[in-house]
């Protein structure tokens, strides 16, 4: 099988996205394992179709070494959602990211840590406006 590549959206329905967090949270499965992961709620045959799609988007790989196929995680959640946000703010904004981050803010719920990070990257581009660049 040749490598697979992201489509340019790879936009991933909720069933997909079960499969990508069994695979995050437990690490590389064969269908057998992820279907009981998810506690038989989906069919063995529903788990393999979800898994090829994935493989299509570029987001699983497939290890065939051995007699059950291993299916592994290619993507990491963050990198996954800071391509979702992209597109979002692409699509629905027109590239503008200010009006979707302040709205996850006004939503969201924060530790300290994440407040002093947000801090920093705010004062980041600050500091990069002032020289003349793009926030």
């Amino acid at each position: 099988m040749s490598p697979h590549k992201p489509k340019p959206s790879s936009t991933i329905p909720d069933a997909e996205l079960t499969i990508l967090k069994a695979l995050w949270h437990g690490g590389p499965a064969t269908v057998r394992e992820l279907q009981l992961r998810l506690g038989n709620d989906q069919a063995y045959t529903t788990v393999q179709t979800l898994l090829t799609r994935l493989v299509d988007k570029g987001l699983v790989r497939v290890d065939r070494g051995d007699l059950a196929h291993v299916f592994v995680a290619t993507t990491e959640r963050d990198e996954l959602a800071a391509r979702q946000v992209s597109e979002v703010a692409s699509s629905l904004l027109d590239g503008a990211v200010a009006p979707l981050v302040l709205r996850l803010v006004e939503q969201g719920r924060f530790s300290s840590e994440d407040i002093a990070r947000f801090r920093e990257l705010l004062a980041a581009a600050e500091k990069k406006q002032k020289r003349g660049g793009r926030s």
